[in-house]
């Protein structure tokens, strides 16, 4: 399973490696990114402008449908660091 990363993480990682100056593989390794995701991310706003399109962010749906899956991630996110939360109390209790 691939990491994750949020749309504002691609987006600037991407800003860095234009104005870096340096190559794919040094950027990549700065942010501790594989390579080929970094590139991918670069080729993306290549094609769009300068913004990163992500999977899951909506970007051909309506304004509401983007609302709601913006809202869909924060719940799940949410739901997320309670789990954890959770996992550390039961943890400080054993």
């Amino acid at each position: 399973m691939s990491k994750q990363y949020r749309a504002e993480f691609k987006q600037d990682a991407v800003n860095y490696y234009h104005s870096s100056g340096n190559s794919h593989e040094q950027v990549a390794s700065d942010l501790k990114v594989s390579k080929s995701a970094l590139s991918k991310w670069v080729r993306s706003s290549e094609a769009n402008h300068g913004v990163v399109h992500h999977r899951g962010s909506g970007n051909d749906g309506s304004d509401a449908e983007k609302e709601i899956a913006r809202l869909k991630k924060e719940l799940r996110d949410s739901k997320d660091a309670l789990d954890s939360l959770k996992k550390a109390i039961r943890t400080l209790n054993d």
